[in-house]
């Protein structure tokens, strides 16, 4: 297995996919409509195609042009607030996109995909302990529920005609590459980790911390942060996996929990700077703590995280945001 079409390609995670494939001695195919991606973020020495998953004419012309031995697949659209306004938007990417993606490789003979999930699939998760992945699916917005659903059309693929699938349910993911300048760019990102150090940069005003009567701690919730190479690292500890017909869901996590504060203190020391925060009420739907297993991960392919402390992930994103 040498040959892989990285979908999304050209977006955060899915650049880091393609910089790590390149170094471990993949060829890399990438496809992205650079929509949401950037094409300074993909790697020269892999062959870029311009295209969409959605428009099945230009997508199957990659196969056409190139030996695929399996398909990472990272186009997806991840904004929930927007997912609530635009729900279609989400379906017609995240879920349809997905059927056309199985579509060409039963077509072009190709049984390896590797999904970009989610744990939004869980919804509010409402446990002492850690999240495992047979732990229910629930989700509570159109997001959560255009990746179940795709997470859904895969297992149906792989039981009528012989896919070979690896779905990975990612927590919380943050940070930048160390190696090459590639992080996370774009408008309207949600996650903690960018909107501390936007705030750090002074591109907004203050932090909004929701709520800091959570039964923790200290108060605020808490969740599981991954470095963004860690997680793409799993991807490829996946590949040798399929090869043996091993399919299966998989959790990415740091198996470790931080609260915001925790976050926000942690920021402060790797930045330098003291960064402003209010406290205002919590969202509806958040739950106190959220981490999750990745022993399956562990276990089955070998994987272990390199970026097992925090600061060193908030590290790495700021590095990469000073930068821009």
């Amino acid at each position: 297995m040498k040959n892989i079409l990285v979908t999304g390609g050209a977006g955060y995670i899915g650049s880091h996919a393609v910089a790590e494939l390149l170094d471990s001695g993949y060829n890399v195919i990438v496809l992205d409509n650079l929509e949401n991606g950037y094409i300074e973020l993909v790697d020269k020495r892999a062959k870029f195609y311009k295209g969409d998953i959605r428009d099945i004419s230009t997508f199957e012309n990659v196969f056409i042009e190139n030996k695929i031995d399996a398909v990472m697949n990272f186009a997806g659209y991840i904004k929930v607030g927007e997912s609530v306004v635009e729900p279609n938007k989400y379906y017609l990417n995240n879920t349809y996109g997905v059927m056309n993606v199985v579509e060409v490789m039963k077509k072009y003979d190709v049984k390896n995909i590797i999904f970009s999930s989610t744990a939004a699939v869980y919804g509010e998760v409402d446990c002492d302990g850690l999240v495992y992945e047979n732990y229910p699916t629930n989700p509570i917005n159109p997001y959560g529920w255009s990746k179940l659903m795709a997470e859904r059309v895969i297992i149906d693929a792989a039981k009528a005609f012989g896919l070979n699938y690896s779905i990975f349910r990612y927590f919380n993911v943050g940070g930048a590459h160390e190696k090459y300048h590639i992080g996370q760019k774009g408008d309207g990102v949600t996650a903690l980790i960018p909107i501390i150090l936007q705030t750090a940069k002074g591109e907004r005003e203050k932090l909004s911390i929701y709520g800091n009567d959570y039964p923790t701690a200290d108060g605020t919730g808490i969740r599981d942060y991954i470095h963004v190479v860690d997680l793409v690292k799993a991807h490829i500890a996946a590949l040798p996996s399929l090869e043996k017909n091993i399919s299966g869901i998989y959790n990415l996590g740091n198996g470790t929990g931080f609260s915001v504060l925790e976050m926000l203190n942690a920021a402060k020391k790797v930045t330098g700077i003291e960064i402003k925060f209010e406290v205002i009420e919590r969202r509806a739907g958040d739950p106190a703590s959220v981490v999750a297993s990745s022993d399956k991960a562990r276990e089955i392919l070998g994987w272990q995280p390199q970026y097992v402390d925090v600061s060193k992930i908030i590290e790495t994103a700021w590095n990469w945001y000073k930068s821009l």
